[in-house]
């Protein structure tokens, strides 16, 4: 027989995959958005199934979701978002729909410093597209 601490443990490890696909964003929208960012990014798996192709001049962004920022290994970050990785930046909705406006500005803001600088300097036009690309990566992200 269950007692109240297993029901509840089993009731929290199967709701983990569903914390990961809970966006406000629509995922097929962001799929065709994120065409705009595969010029950069790519979207590997751990285990190396190629989601999308894209390019290596920003980090792999499989796995995003809960992630902190400026923490892939062997990617050169600028100094500001791994000073903002330090400082507690871990990717959810909220703060990437601010990042992928614009990065500099975030930086500056999240870090309170004028001179943070971030080296992503494409912008998405608006809060409902960065919404749709967040959607879209934590639908194909390791808990989808």
């Amino acid at each position: 027989m269950f007692n109240k601490l297993t029901i509840s443990a089993l009731a929290i490890c199967f709701s983990m995959p569903a914390l990961a696909q809970d966006a406000s964003g629509d995922a097929a929208a962001g799929e065709k958005e994120f065409n705009k960012c595969k010029a950069c990014h790519s979207v590997v798996s751990d285990a190396g199934e190629e989601i999308v192709k894209g390019g290596k001049v920003g980090p792999n962004l499989y796995g995003l979701a809960g992630r902190k920022a400026g923490s892939v290994d062997g990617f050169g970050y600028s100094d500001s978002i791994v000073a903002a990785g330090e400082a507690g930046l871990n990717w959810d909705e909220e703060h990437f729909v601010v990042y992928v406006q614009d990065a500099t500005k975030f930086l500056r803001e999240y870090l309170d410093d004028p001179k943070a600088k971030g080296k992503m300097v494409f912008k998405l036009r608006g809060e409902e597209e960065a919404a749709n690309v967040w959607a879209y990566l934590a639908s194909v992200g390791p808990q989808s």
